[in-house]
């Protein structure tokens, strides 16, 4: 059975919506709106012009919606009342920095969307395939909430005007009736949404024209109206409040709206504008409550949001890279201008008490009123249509993502001409829902905060896309650079706290939130993350930082290259080596026997890699692989050796399994592994599959040539020592079950056991700590440091002694050293002249004090050895040794050497055999 991974033919290019068509079989392109992401049938190759035939121009299809979103009400209904409070100079003031913000936010906007295609879903189908789907997934609800409450903003606006300017006291006015008034014509605006945007995108220009008409007559009527006197609307009730007895305050006010109450409009004046230069905080009359430069931003930055209408739009706009940039930025130096028109004309010819207290006194002064209501009702039903029509694209493109489950599945329903319906109906129920929030200026405050997150969202992506100089980043837009990134994340951040900075806090508590889950609940993407450029763009600069010449033995760590034949066979070595690893690096080595057929199109090795990563990921391992080709094992392994690694981090510790005469029984099993793993496309089964198949591991237990011959492992272990590295070969591990750890021996603690006893020299034992003996301390230590064994395990050190007289000495002088060593650890010394009296050569030339060959080291040393530690070490969980050293002539000595080991460790618990060749531990400060 091949369960190898299928290598696609053809360029490495990587976006689903280029289309090439080189003859009429392949013509057949993918549905509009779906991506390889998508499950779509992504064709690898290209499209250079990125064009939709049909699709909206950059008049009716972006500036058009962004410049009639960008209007709002507050061109008609709030312009008069900003100025009034703030007066010209500070409305301009505040203008510029809304403008500022908006425009740096624009910059990034434009050149993510003219950075390659665009389908539908607008930013947040711009923002997710740039940062992926945790940030870009937050960004969009956030994005999608705005939205909701800027619509509930625009029909609140509307029912205001409708029950001021028309009603005239004939209709029920209060809360509740409000509320009634509001669902209504939001009900008329889900009835326009469900015939789809191809409606509301090309009505746009004829509606822009409309209220463009509207607009003029207020300036001609300015231009051509002198003195007046307007009544102040009996809406503002504080203006008609008066004193019920006016010799004694106390006893309150009562509403007399027999009053007939005026404020001067004075026509051009220079006195008029004089008065209206500055600041003069009163209270909303709305809502009865003072006000301020924070509640003032609030409501002109809520106008200004709808520069992200175009871009919601993406799905139908013949050219959105060309588009989005251009249109959106003509649309909002054009609002801009007539923004500050506006309020010049005003501060120029009406009093400060009129604008105050009369919120339509740009319908009060015009010509006729009815251009006016015309211009209010069009701006905010289409204002309010827009983001209706924008946030249902937002959370049908969040469906089809598939990001938050099942949940949105009902989002993903659409009819005809991909409209989605289901959409629609319930971005009007979250609309709906808004309503309860009450009055519109508190409305105001909500939806700048939450359009001050999504536009951070978008200047956070374009910086981390610029930071990360990725290549693929070559956005036709050239009018930005990082550092406009970064000002426009620094000023919305700012003026997220001037608004409101409790609202702020709980705004970012939320899009943390949103992108934690997302991070473990979202499904893996075909459109990359923006957090591997990230950390590849950091991990390349402090790689580059990273100096070998400047290491310091205080800072030693193991990095560990851990030599593996057959996984399926090395399950619990592989767990045990990342709880030694310590935080350091773990690279798993494999050598694959064979070399490169120039015949074959793919590398072989890239077909296995996916298994391998697979399976480090559902062993829960924090490891990188290496694989390699060669036609000799030992040369491949000394490639591993010499090249695994980069920089500074490259493995000074090697771990290897012990020849066994019989190769090891297979332990994997699926039970073993992770149930579920978000990023990995290869099941679990399949990874066991792959690894205890036929065609993978039997080759060996037949004995074929990619097992080691016992002169080439003893070899290895030369090649190994001879790069200067330390060597770890390990015995017994499938043994090993970190599981019965917690439960203990017999109810206590199990022992991590160390014998520091070099058993060529055994006249030293206990008298000095070589570099072998203390990098098997220092082992020992670490992995008594790691968590689990932390819990469960205690450090036990032995030394050996030759007469009882030494013990004591020698167990102080063994607590010193744990102590000077910082190691927290029992000390045991035990006597081993039982042991010490086999040591004798052959031929009997030799005394205790006489260094042998680690070959010729007696078999009855050996096996009263083992005899001894045995005994000693029952309860171990793990146990290290000291690994003796390798022979010269592996030819002629290395089965011997094997065999030697062999009896050293036989019926063993798991067992480390430690050679160490560097310092690693330091006493000094």
């Amino acid at each position: 059975m091949d369960l190898r991974v299928p290598i696609p033919d053809g360029p490495f290019i990587d976006n689903p919506n280029f289309v090439h068509e080189p003859n009429n079989e392949d013509s057949q392109s993918t549905p509009r709106g779906s991506t390889a992401g998508d499950g779509g049938a992504g064709s690898p190759s290209m499209e250079f012009a990125n064009s939709r035939p049909g699709g909206l121009s950059t008049i009716s299809g972006v500036f058009a919606p962004v410049a009639l979103s960008m209007f709002s009400i507050l061109l008609f209904l709030r312009m008069g009342f900003v100025v009034g409070q703030l007066g010209f100079l500070m409305t301009i003031l505040q203008l510029a920095m809304a403008y500022a913000i908006v425009m740096l936010t624009v910059l990034s906007l434009c050149a993510i969307s003219s950075n390659g295609a665009v389908e539908g879903g607008g930013v947040y189908y711009m923002i997710s395939r740039s940062l992926g789907p945790e940030f870009g997934g937050a960004i969009g609800v956030l994005f999608f909430v705005a939205n909701v409450f800027s619509c509930a903003l625009y029909i609140s606006g509307f029912t205001e005007a409708l029950m001021n300017n028309i009603g005239n006291g004939q209709f029920p006015d209060s809360p509740t009736w409000r509320f009634l008034y509001c669902v209504l014509v939001s009900l008329v605006l889900l009835i326009l949404s469900l015939l789809g945007s191809a409606l509301f995108a090309k009505t746009a220009l004829i509606t822009f024209m409309l209220i463009s008409i509207c607009y003029f007559t207020w300036i001609l009527s300015v231009c051509f109206n002198g003195h007046m006197e307007v009544a102040i609307p009996k809406v503002n009730t504080p203006a008609y409040r008066v004193p019920v007895n006016v010799s004694d305050p106390s006893q309150g006010m009562v509403e007399d709206f027999n009053q007939n109450l005026t404020a001067n409009y004075t026509g051009w004046s220079f006195h008029t504008l004089g008065e209206n230069m500055f600041p003069n905080y009163t209270m909303d009359y709305t809502t009865e409550k003072p006000t301020d430069f924070a509640l003032m931003f609030a409501i002109i930055f809520s106008g200004v949001t709808g520069l992200m209408a175009g871009a919601n739009m993406s799905g139908e706009l013949a050219r959105p890279s060309v588009s989005i940039p251009r249109g959106t930025v003509q649309a909002v130096f054009t609002t801009l201008f007539a923004y500050i028109a506006t309020a010049f004309l005003m501060a120029a010819t009406s009093s400060r008490y009129l604008l105050q207290n009369d919120y339509t006194v740009m319908m009060d002064t015009n010509f006729h009123r009815i251009f006016i209501l015309i211009g209010i009702f069009s701006t905010t039903l289409f204002s309010s249509m827009s983001n209706l029509i924008g946030s249902s694209r937002v959370l049908n493109r969040l469906s089809h993502d598939k990001l938050f489950g099942c949940l949105l599945r009902p989002a993903k329903i659409e009819i005809g001409d991909r409209n989605p319906v289901v959409s629609v109906v319930i971005t009007w129920i979250c609309v709906v829902l808004v309503f309860l929030v009450g009055a519109m200026n508190k409305i105001a405050k909500l939806t700048s905060i939450f359009f001050l997150l999504s536009y951070m969202g978008v200047n956070v992506a374009t910086l981390a896309l610029e930071l990360t100089s990725a290549p693929n980043f070559r956005p036709t837009f050239k009018y930005f650079s990082w550092q406009t990134c970064a000002l426009g994340v620094l000023a919305t951040g700012t003026m997220m706290l001037v608004v409101d900075a409790s609202m702020s806090a709980l705004g970012v508590v939320v899009l943390m939130t949103l992108i934690m889950v997302l991070h473990y609940q979202a499904p893996s993407v075909s459109s990359g993350s923006i957090s591997q450029a990230l950390i590849y763009h950091q991990v390349r600069k402090y790689l580059l930082l990273l100096d070998v010449r400047k290491e310091h033995v205080k800072y030693w760590r193991p990095q560990i290259l851990l030599l593996v034949s057959r996984p399926a066979s090395a399950c619990s070595l592989l767990d045990f080596v990342n709880d030694l690893k310590k935080s350091g690096l773990y690279v798993v080595g494999h050598v694959r026997k064979g070399d490169m057929d120039s015949s074959v199109p793919v590398d072989p090795l890239q077909q296995v890699f996916p298994y391998w990563l697979s399976l480090i990921d559902y062993l829960k391992l924090k490891a990188f692989v290496e694989l390699t080709m060669s036609n000799n094992i030992r040369h491949g392994i000394q490639q591993l050796m010499r090249l695994s690694g980069l920089g500074a981090m490259k493995p000074n510790t090697v771990v290897i399994g012990f020849h066994e005469l019989a190769p090891s029984q297979v332990t994997l099993q699926e039970s073993q592994l992770l149930k579920d793993l978000r990023f990995s496309k290869i099941d679990r089964a399949a990874v066991v599959e792959y690894f205890t198949a036929g065609d993978y591991m039997p080759k060996e237990l037949d004995g074929n040539l990619e097992r080691l011959s016992p002169v080439d492992y003893v070899n290895v272990l030369k090649d190994v020592l001879h790069m200067t590295k330390n060597l770890c070969v390990a015995r017994h591990f499938s043994k090993l079950d970190k599981e019965a750890l917690s439960r203990g021996w017999n109810g206590q603690k199990r022992y991590i056991d160390v014998w520091p006893v070099d058993l060529q020299k055994p006249q030293e034992t206990g008298l000095g700590w070589d570099n072998s003996s203390l990098f098997l301390l220092q082992l020992a230590c670490i992995l008594s440091m790691s968590s689990r064994w932390r819990s469960y395990t205690k450090l036990r050190v032995f030394i050996c002694v030759n007469s009882l007289q030494d013990m004591h000495r020698r167990e102080r002088q063994l607590k010193t050293v744990l102590q000077t060593l910082r190691i927290d650890g029992e000390s045991s010394v035990v006597p081993w002249d039982h042991v010490v009296c086999h040591y004798q050569p052959a031929n009997g030339a030799a005394s205790a004090n006489t260094t042998i060959p680690s070959v010729d080291l007696p078999a009855a040393y050996i096996s009263a050895f083992n005899d001894m530690v045995k005994r000693y070490s029952e309860e171990a969980a793990i146990t290290l040794l000291n690994l003796p050293v390798p022979p010269d002539n592996a030819e002629d000595d290395g089965d011997r050497y094997l065999e030697m080991v062999r009896n050293l460790t036989d019926a063993l618990p798991p067992t480390l055999l430690v050679h160490g060749v560097s310092s690693v531990i330091s006493t000094a400060l």
